[in-house]
Protein backbone atom coordinates (compact mmCIF):
# COMPACT_ATOMS: atom_id res chain seq x y z
CA UNK A 1 0.00 0.00 0.00
CA UNK A 2 1.01 3.62 -0.43
CA UNK A 3 0.04 6.08 2.28
CA UNK A 4 -2.22 9.03 1.63
CA UNK A 5 -0.40 12.33 2.01
CA UNK A 6 -1.53 14.68 4.78
CA UNK A 7 -1.04 18.06 3.13
CA UNK A 8 -0.16 20.58 5.81
CA UNK A 9 0.03 23.43 3.32
CA UNK A 10 -3.53 22.85 2.11
CA UNK A 11 -4.95 22.47 5.62
CA UNK A 12 -3.10 25.57 6.84
CA UNK A 13 -4.54 27.55 3.92
CA UNK A 14 -8.04 26.45 4.92
CA UNK A 15 -7.43 27.50 8.52
CA UNK A 16 -6.06 30.88 7.43
CA UNK A 17 -9.26 31.45 5.45
CA UNK A 18 -11.31 30.70 8.57
CA UNK A 19 -9.10 33.01 10.64
CA UNK A 20 -9.53 35.78 8.06
CA UNK A 21 -13.32 35.55 8.37
CA UNK A 22 -13.25 35.71 12.15
CA UNK A 23 -10.69 38.53 12.05
CA UNK A 24 -12.96 40.55 9.76
CA UNK A 25 -15.85 40.02 12.19
CA UNK A 26 -13.78 41.45 15.04
CA UNK A 27 -12.58 44.35 12.92
CA UNK A 28 -16.20 45.18 12.14
CA UNK A 29 -16.60 45.68 15.89
CA UNK A 30 -13.56 47.96 16.01
CA UNK A 31 -11.19 45.31 17.36
CA UNK A 32 -7.96 44.58 15.50
CA UNK A 33 -6.30 41.30 16.51
CA UNK A 34 -2.65 42.14 17.07
CA UNK A 35 0.37 39.88 17.40
CA UNK A 36 3.76 41.22 18.51
CA UNK A 37 6.79 39.13 17.51
CA UNK A 38 10.08 39.87 19.26
CA UNK A 39 13.28 38.75 17.54
CA UNK A 40 16.60 39.13 19.35
CA UNK A 41 19.79 38.50 17.38
CA UNK A 42 20.25 37.23 13.85
CA UNK A 43 19.73 33.47 13.97
CA UNK A 44 19.19 32.43 10.31
CA UNK A 45 16.47 29.88 11.05
CA UNK A 46 14.62 32.35 13.27
CA UNK A 47 14.76 34.94 10.50
CA UNK A 48 12.98 32.50 8.16
CA UNK A 49 10.37 31.48 10.74
CA UNK A 50 9.56 35.08 11.61
CA UNK A 51 9.27 36.05 7.95
CA UNK A 52 6.68 33.31 7.41
CA UNK A 53 4.73 34.25 10.54
CA UNK A 54 4.46 37.88 9.46
CA UNK A 55 3.41 36.87 5.94
CA UNK A 56 0.78 34.45 7.28
CA UNK A 57 -0.65 37.18 9.48
CA UNK A 58 -0.89 39.58 6.55
CA UNK A 59 -2.88 36.99 4.56
CA UNK A 60 -5.55 36.85 7.25
CA UNK A 61 -5.79 40.58 7.93
CA UNK A 62 -4.37 40.02 11.41
CA UNK A 63 -1.92 42.73 12.48
CA UNK A 64 1.61 41.51 13.16
CA UNK A 65 4.30 43.82 14.52
CA UNK A 66 7.89 42.60 14.33
CA UNK A 67 10.32 44.07 16.85
CA UNK A 68 13.98 43.41 16.05
CA UNK A 69 16.74 43.81 18.60
CA UNK A 70 20.49 43.14 18.45
CA UNK A 71 21.96 40.15 20.26
CA UNK A 72 23.54 42.64 22.67
CA UNK A 73 20.13 43.57 24.11
CA UNK A 74 20.13 42.95 27.85
CA UNK A 75 17.71 40.54 29.47
CA UNK A 76 16.26 43.37 31.56
CA UNK A 77 15.60 45.40 28.42
CA UNK A 78 13.81 42.45 26.82
CA UNK A 79 11.71 41.87 29.94
CA UNK A 80 10.77 45.54 29.93
CA UNK A 81 9.48 45.22 26.36
CA UNK A 82 7.43 42.18 27.31
CA UNK A 83 5.97 43.97 30.34
CA UNK A 84 5.04 46.94 28.13
CA UNK A 85 3.13 44.68 25.74
CA UNK A 86 1.46 42.86 28.64
CA UNK A 87 -0.03 46.18 29.69
CA UNK A 88 -1.08 47.27 26.20
CA UNK A 89 -4.74 46.41 25.59
CA UNK A 90 -4.19 46.77 21.83
CA UNK A 91 -1.78 43.80 21.87
CA UNK A 92 -3.45 40.38 22.05
CA UNK A 93 -0.55 38.01 21.48
CA UNK A 94 3.14 38.12 22.35
CA UNK A 95 5.70 35.77 20.80
CA UNK A 96 9.37 35.86 21.73
CA UNK A 97 11.20 33.93 19.01
CA UNK A 98 13.50 31.22 20.33
CA UNK A 99 16.38 30.60 20.65
CA UNK A 100 17.51 33.65 22.57
CA UNK A 101 21.14 34.75 22.98
CA UNK A 102 23.09 32.74 25.56
CA UNK A 103 23.07 35.50 28.18
CA UNK A 104 19.26 35.37 28.44
CA UNK A 105 17.15 32.93 30.46
CA UNK A 106 14.51 31.79 27.96
CA UNK A 107 12.33 30.27 30.69
CA UNK A 108 12.31 33.52 32.64
CA UNK A 109 11.42 35.50 29.52
CA UNK A 110 8.55 33.17 28.56
CA UNK A 111 7.19 33.20 32.12
CA UNK A 112 7.11 37.02 31.97
CA UNK A 113 4.57 36.94 29.12
CA UNK A 114 1.01 37.30 30.38
CA UNK A 115 -0.76 33.90 30.13
CA UNK A 116 -3.64 35.76 28.44
CA UNK A 117 -1.22 36.69 25.62
CA UNK A 118 0.89 33.51 25.55
CA UNK A 119 -0.12 32.52 22.02
CA UNK A 120 2.90 30.21 21.66
CA UNK A 121 1.47 28.13 24.51
CA UNK A 122 4.82 27.84 26.31
CA UNK A 123 3.93 29.45 29.67
CA UNK A 124 3.71 27.15 32.69
CA UNK A 125 0.11 28.30 33.20
CA UNK A 126 -0.72 27.28 29.61
CA UNK A 127 0.80 23.86 30.25
CA UNK A 128 -1.18 23.56 33.46
CA UNK A 129 -4.40 24.46 31.69
CA UNK A 130 -3.79 21.71 29.14
CA UNK A 131 -2.99 19.21 31.89
CA UNK A 132 -6.18 19.96 33.83
CA UNK A 133 -8.48 20.49 30.85
CA UNK A 134 -9.05 24.19 31.51
CA UNK A 135 -9.22 26.90 28.81
CA UNK A 136 -5.79 28.10 27.73
CA UNK A 137 -3.50 28.27 24.73
CA UNK A 138 -2.19 25.01 23.34
CA UNK A 139 1.40 24.81 22.14
CA UNK A 140 1.22 25.46 18.40
CA UNK A 141 3.12 22.47 17.01
CA UNK A 142 1.20 19.68 18.81
CA UNK A 143 -2.02 21.66 18.27
CA UNK A 144 -1.26 21.61 14.54
CA UNK A 145 -0.52 17.88 14.72
CA UNK A 146 -3.94 17.28 16.25
CA UNK A 147 -5.57 19.14 13.36
CA UNK A 148 -3.58 17.05 10.88
CA UNK A 149 -4.74 13.83 12.53
CA UNK A 150 -8.33 15.13 12.60
CA UNK A 151 -8.16 15.86 8.86
CA UNK A 152 -7.67 12.14 8.14
CA UNK A 153 -11.02 11.31 9.71
CA UNK A 154 -9.30 9.15 12.32
CA UNK A 155 -11.24 8.67 15.57
CA UNK A 156 -8.73 8.65 18.41
CA UNK A 157 -10.98 7.09 21.04
CA UNK A 158 -9.59 3.70 21.95
CA UNK A 159 -6.66 4.00 19.55
CA UNK A 160 -3.06 3.45 20.62
CA UNK A 161 -1.03 6.61 20.03
CA UNK A 162 2.75 6.58 20.41
CA UNK A 163 4.74 9.81 20.76
CA UNK A 164 8.50 9.68 20.27
CA UNK A 165 9.92 12.63 22.20
CA UNK A 166 9.25 14.18 25.59
CA UNK A 167 10.05 17.88 25.12
CA UNK A 168 8.01 20.46 27.01
CA UNK A 169 6.98 22.19 23.78
CA UNK A 170 6.00 19.17 21.66
CA UNK A 171 6.24 15.67 23.12
CA UNK A 172 4.56 16.17 26.49
CA UNK A 173 1.71 18.45 25.31
CA UNK A 174 1.19 16.16 22.30
CA UNK A 175 0.62 13.22 24.63
CA UNK A 176 -1.84 15.21 26.73
CA UNK A 177 -3.82 16.36 23.69
CA UNK A 178 -4.09 12.79 22.44
CA UNK A 179 -5.15 11.67 25.91
CA UNK A 180 -7.90 14.30 25.94
CA UNK A 181 -9.31 12.61 22.83
CA UNK A 182 -9.40 9.26 24.70
CA UNK A 183 -6.42 7.68 22.96
CA UNK A 184 -4.23 5.30 24.92
CA UNK A 185 -0.87 7.05 24.88
CA UNK A 186 2.69 5.78 25.15
CA UNK A 187 5.62 8.22 25.31
CA UNK A 188 8.99 6.99 24.04
CA UNK A 189 12.37 8.67 24.45
CA UNK A 190 16.12 8.12 24.37
CA UNK A 191 15.99 5.60 27.23
CA UNK A 192 13.17 3.51 25.71
CA UNK A 193 14.18 -0.11 25.21
CA UNK A 194 13.26 -1.72 21.87
CA UNK A 195 11.63 1.35 20.37
CA UNK A 196 10.40 -0.53 17.31
CA UNK A 197 8.45 -3.03 19.38
CA UNK A 198 6.41 -0.17 20.78
CA UNK A 199 6.00 1.90 17.61
CA UNK A 200 4.72 -1.16 15.73
CA UNK A 201 1.71 -1.11 18.07
CA UNK A 202 0.79 2.48 17.20
CA UNK A 203 -2.39 3.32 15.33
CA UNK A 204 -1.12 6.91 15.44
CA UNK A 205 2.61 7.58 15.55
CA UNK A 206 4.06 11.06 16.21
CA UNK A 207 7.83 11.42 15.76
CA UNK A 208 9.21 14.52 17.50
CA UNK A 209 12.72 13.70 18.61
CA UNK A 210 14.98 15.52 16.13
CA UNK A 211 16.83 12.50 14.72
CA UNK A 212 16.97 12.24 10.96
CA UNK A 213 15.06 9.22 9.55
CA UNK A 214 14.88 7.53 12.95
CA UNK A 215 11.57 5.83 12.12
CA UNK A 216 11.92 3.20 9.41
CA UNK A 217 9.31 1.13 7.61
CA UNK A 218 9.81 -1.94 9.85
CA UNK A 219 8.87 0.19 12.88
CA UNK A 220 5.42 1.16 11.60
CA UNK A 221 2.10 -0.66 11.89
CA UNK A 222 0.42 -1.15 8.49
CA UNK A 223 -2.23 1.54 7.97
CA UNK A 224 -1.01 3.78 10.80
CA UNK A 225 -1.27 7.57 10.79
CA UNK A 226 2.29 8.91 10.90
CA UNK A 227 2.97 12.53 11.88
CA UNK A 228 6.57 13.68 11.35
CA UNK A 229 7.50 16.72 13.43
CA UNK A 230 11.24 16.49 12.71
CA UNK A 231 13.12 19.12 10.72
CA UNK A 232 16.68 17.93 10.17
CA UNK A 233 19.25 18.83 7.54
CA UNK A 234 21.36 16.10 6.02
CA UNK A 235 24.93 16.39 4.78
CA UNK A 236 23.49 17.43 1.42
CA UNK A 237 21.72 20.36 3.07
CA UNK A 238 18.27 18.97 2.31
CA UNK A 239 15.52 18.84 4.89
CA UNK A 240 14.47 15.46 6.23
CA UNK A 241 12.14 14.48 9.03
CA UNK A 242 12.41 11.99 11.87
CA UNK A 243 10.67 9.50 9.56
CA UNK A 244 12.19 7.73 6.56
CA UNK A 245 9.43 9.02 4.29
CA UNK A 246 10.17 6.91 1.21
CA UNK A 247 10.13 3.66 3.16
CA UNK A 248 7.35 4.41 5.63
CA UNK A 249 4.89 5.67 3.00
CA UNK A 250 4.74 2.11 1.66
CA UNK A 251 3.45 0.87 5.03
CA UNK A 252 1.48 3.70 6.66
CA UNK A 253 -2.10 4.65 5.87
CA UNK A 254 -1.48 8.38 6.21
CA UNK A 255 1.77 10.35 6.44
CA UNK A 256 2.94 13.97 6.62
CA UNK A 257 5.76 15.16 4.35
CA UNK A 258 8.79 17.21 5.38
CA UNK A 259 8.61 20.02 4.47
CA UNK A 260 4.94 20.82 3.90
CA UNK A 261 3.44 18.90 6.79
CA UNK A 262 3.65 20.04 10.39
CA UNK A 263 5.54 23.33 9.75
CA UNK A 264 2.72 25.24 8.03
CA UNK A 265 0.28 24.00 10.66
CA UNK A 266 2.42 25.27 13.52
CA UNK A 267 2.20 28.75 12.04
CA UNK A 268 -1.53 28.39 11.35
CA UNK A 269 -2.26 27.54 14.97
CA UNK A 270 -0.31 30.59 16.09
CA UNK A 271 -2.83 32.67 14.14
CA UNK A 272 -5.72 30.75 15.70
CA UNK A 273 -4.34 31.33 19.20
CA UNK A 274 -3.84 35.05 18.53
CA UNK A 275 -7.36 35.38 17.18
CA UNK A 276 -8.78 33.55 20.18
CA UNK A 277 -6.81 35.82 22.51
CA UNK A 278 -8.44 38.82 20.81
CA UNK A 279 -11.88 37.22 21.02
CA UNK A 280 -11.45 36.50 24.73
CA UNK A 281 -10.28 40.06 25.36
CA UNK A 282 -13.33 41.36 23.48
CA UNK A 283 -15.62 39.51 25.88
Amino acid sequence: MTAQLIDGNALAKKIRTEVAGRTAALQARGIEPHLVIILVGEDPASEVYVKHKVADSAQTGLKATLERYPATLSEDELLARVHAHNGDAAVHGILVQLPLPAHMDAHKVIETISPAKDVDGFHVQSAGALLTGLPGFWSCTPYGCMKLIESTGTTLRGKHAVVIGRSNNVGKPMALMLLQQNATVTICHSATADLGAITRQADVLVAAVGRRKLVTADMVKPGAVVIDVGMNRGDDGKLAGDVDFDGVKEVAGWITPVPGGVGPMTRAMLLVNTLEAAERAAK
